[in-house]
């Protein structure tokens, strides 16, 4: 195929620099091969009538007239839209663009996949219709891939595809709960599930010792079932399993990732993390031994589960009671056992537990337990009790993931920083209020009381390199303080004005400490906007709040409410951000040129904006300080109300004890979460840097 071909002499260097117009040409040239596989329709409006009546989209024309799907249309293709890179177009024509049934033919451009979303997001109103299609096709925001997947389509899944659960301990909820994250499977969705409050191995079940056998064989139901349930074979389900480092099996959970671990144990698809409170931390700092709970003896002690308890406050209490079993492990040894773990599989995730619920707006209405597969989401969550057939099922709050991301580049570049956070946060509300996930009532319920969003950003380092900023810097710094600011600003403000439109506030609002006004404190006390003189020339078109301005929304949103109890999460992009051909997230970049093997063919994807210029702008994450880059993370993080996910890149002369340093670094900055730990070996030279 020519375009591969032109795709990796990107590598082969003239004048010791990369051919970055053949990756161009190779954009071009798969751009040529898609139209001619196009399927050909007389215009616009036969085109859409054809496929609603071949069962491909829904029917528009029930809420738009023939008028308005042209205009929309029109708009779309006024921009002359061109993917910026081979991956980009690539990327959408694979795995986004609506095909054939016998998958030969494309149904539709980027612009149709932009104008459909819009179509079906807007609800038949067309100021909104236009705001979203404006967005998507200048690329200022990006809806994350289930909603830019299937919106609009009359087979499809659903507009959100990642989920969270708790088991209570019971065979019931084990069961309710394996179901339910097999249904969610079956739509495409990836389950987290958090196992702590299940009974440790050994503890006794309806007073006969030693029966309960602990979480590992729940885990390896749970494999087996996202193995099963896999979107009919389209795409792999994806599981996370969660526990609290003072749970007993807490050893046997991580060992589940071993190299060498016994096949009966070993766990291979799922991801693992770990629910770590402060009191963990004060006592690896100290030296001291650790102690884990069966939890079960716990809750025959007190009444509650281990899970539940603030353990940073009733570790003592806990400790001295005399029927809680309890066992001691050396907190800095299971540090450095969770580095190794880390090394050998990128395992596990590290959820910061107290510094989530420090932050927590919510507090009073209920605590963050758990996170999701990629660690941004930190939301309330309330058990569900699963009775016997006959009795009445309390369900309680689940959670459902609802994404999209700013481009940082093009939304900076537009001057449009507080139209692109309202049309952001209007689109992803369109999504909460069209996601009736039925078959995980916990979700559902979570969802109409709390209409949760999750706004977040990509090309970070994208916009640092392109205005020479270092990533490291304090510029760098500075800039993502002063932005995320802003969008948190921006994000209040439009859910407290969708509050005041619909007369609805998100339930349980007058507990919130956004309610009480304790929230916008830092922001009435403190001016974020940006200190350094090139960061303040960044923003000489943008206005930015003041604090003048945050005590203003402070009145209106004690007085008007808001729509969404959580507004902004950073997960990790990866399609959408070739889509956008942005680097991901606000993560650093791993190589200038990144190699990406799909099947049989391998991928070459220049970082965007490289040029000799900005070539030493891009550093890579493996060789930065990562004590920096948690900087960087920390001072965002104060801006984002759920969370950030956050890779730790290290090398082969990384020791573990560096590693458990960055936890704890981690944990003292505020972070929430630590997702997974990459690791490169040094000894091995790559492709891009031995390249002629």
């Amino acid at each position: 195929m020519r375009y591969l071909e032109l795709n990796s002499a990107v590598l082969q260097k003239q004048n010791g620099f990369f051919q970055l117009e053949k990756d161009l040409e190779a954009a071009r040239a798969f751009e040529a091969e898609a139209e001619q596989q196009m399927r050909r329709f007389p215009g616009p409006i036969e085109r859409l009538r054809t496929l609603i009546a071949e069962g491909y989209y829904e029917d528009f024309f029930a809420r738009y007239s023939e008028a308005d799907v042209l205009e929309l249309s029109d708009l779309a293709y006024s921009y002359g839209f061109r993917f910026q890179s081979f991956m980009a177009i690539s990327k959408f024509y694979k795995d986004y663009a609506l095909k054939s049934n016998d998958k030969k033919q494309y149904l539709e451009h980027y612009e149709d996949r932009v104008v459909a979303t819009a179509l079906h997001l807007a609800q038949g109103n067309m100021e909104k219709a236009r705001s979203y299609v404006r967005a998507m096709m200048e690329q200022r925001y990006q809806p994350a891939t289930p909603t830019f997947l299937n919106a609009g389509r009359a087979r499809r899944g659903e507009l959100v595809s990642c989920f969270l659960l708790e088991l209570d301990d019971s065979l019931n909820s084990i069961g309710f709960n394996l179901n339910t994250a097999m249904q969610l499977s079956k739509i495409g969705g990836g389950v987290a599930l958090n196992l702590s409050k299940l009974r440790a191995r050994g503890e006794p079940i309806k007073g006969v010792a030693h029966a309960a056998k602990g979480v590992v064989p729940v885990m390896k139901l749970l494999e087996d079932a996202f193995n099963y349930a896999d979107q009919m074979g389209q795409r792999k389900g994806a599981g996370a399993v969660y526990l609290n480092v003072f749970h007993w099996d807490v050893e046997d959970f991580l060992d589940t990732k071993k190299i060498n671990a016994d096949e009966k144990s070993r766990i291979q698809t799922l991801s693992l993390g770990l629910i770590v409170p402060q009191k963990f931390f004060e006592l690896a700092e100290r030296g001291e031994d650790f102690y884990v709970f069966a939890p079960y003896s716990v809750y025959q002690a007190f009444g509650e589960h281990l899970d539940d308890m603030d353990l940073d406050r009733r570790y003592e209490e806990l400790l001295a009671h005399p029927a809680v079993k309890k066992r001691p492990l050396s907190a800095r040894a299971m540090l450095t056992r969770i580095a190794q773990t880390q090394f050998e599989s990128g395992y596990p995730y590290i959820i910061y537990k107290t510094n989530a619920n420090r932050a927590h707006p919510l507090k009073r209405l209920g605590q963050i337990k758990m996170s999701n597969l990629c660690t941004e989401i930190f939301q309330l969550q309330t058990t569900s009790f699963i009775g016997d057939y006959g009795q009445d099922d309390q369900i309680g709050y689940d959670i459902s993931c609802n994404l999209g991301s700013l481009n940082i580049v093009n939304v900076m570049e537009s001057g449009q920083l507080a139209e692109s956070v309202h049309t952001a946060m209007d689109m992803l509300t369109a999504v909460s209020d069209l996601s009736q996930v039925s078959n995980a009532p916990g979700v559902y319920r979570a969802n109409q009381a709390f209409h949760s969003v999750g706004l977040g950003a990509m090309n970070l380092h994208g916009f640092l390199a392109k205005n020479h900023l270092r990533y490291e810097s304090e510029e760098a710094r500075d800039f993502a303080r002063s932005f995320f600011a802003a969008v948190n600003f921006y994000s209040l403000e439009r859910s407290m004005q969708i509050a005041r439109e619909r007369g609805v506030r998100f339930e349980g609002f007058e507990l919130s400490d956004y309610a009480s006004g304790v929230y916008f404190d830092p922001y009435l006390t403190q001016d974020f906007r940006p200190r350094n003189e090139k960061v303040q020339q960044l923003f000489a078109h943008i206005p930015l709040p003041s604090p003048e301005d945050w005590a203003r929304l402070k009145k209106q949103v004690q007085q008007h409410g808001l729509y969404h109890a959580y507004r902004l999460a950073i997960a990790p992009t990866q399609s959408i951000s070739y889509i956008q051909n942005a680097t991901p997230s606000i993560a650093p970049i791993v190589d200038v040129v990144e190699t990406r093997t799909y099947g049989n063919a391998t991928t070459y994807y220049p970082v965007p904006f490289l040029s000799e210029e900005t070539f030493w702008y891009y550093k890579s994450a493996y060789h930065m300080d990562m004590y920096r880059v948690i900087d960087l993370v920390a001072e965002i993080q104060p801006h984002v109300d759920q969370g950030i996910s956050t890779v730790l890149y290290v090398t082969s002369e990384t020791s573990t004890r560096e590693l458990a340093r960055l936890y704890i670094y981690a944990w003292k900055k505020g972070l929430k979460s630590l997702y997974y730990t990459r690791t490169k070996n040094l000894s091995v030279e790559e492709c891009v840097s031995c390249a002629v």
